[in-house]
């Protein structure tokens, strides 16, 4: 999730919490209660959501690779998958 959700959803939780208060101050009723208490949990998950998620990043790391030529020590020993060994010396 980019940076831009997560701070509109911020932004709409904080608009949220205004008139959950507003409405806990009018009629502070155990109905009113429990949504702001379910307003506060909103709160707490998207927090932890925000720490879980990894952050998005605009730049991506480029992985060069080189043109040149492995060196053919690193292949010693090493059979191709499923060619069944065509290297080995028959002796």
């Amino acid at each position: 999730m980019s940076e831009n959700k997560f701070a509109e959803m911020r932004r709409l939780v904080v608009r949220l919490r205004t008139q959950v208060d507003s409405l806990r101050s009018d009629a502070n009723t155990p109905a009113a209660r429990r949504v702001a208490n379910s307003v506060e949990r909103l709160e707490i998950d998207l927090a932890e959501l925000a720490r879980s998620v990894p952050a998005a990043s605009d730049q991506r790391a480029v992985v060069v690779v080189p043109d040149t030529p492995y060196d053919p020590a690193l292949w010693s020993g090493a059979d191709d998958e499923g060619v069944g060994g065509h290297r080995r010396d028959h002796a």
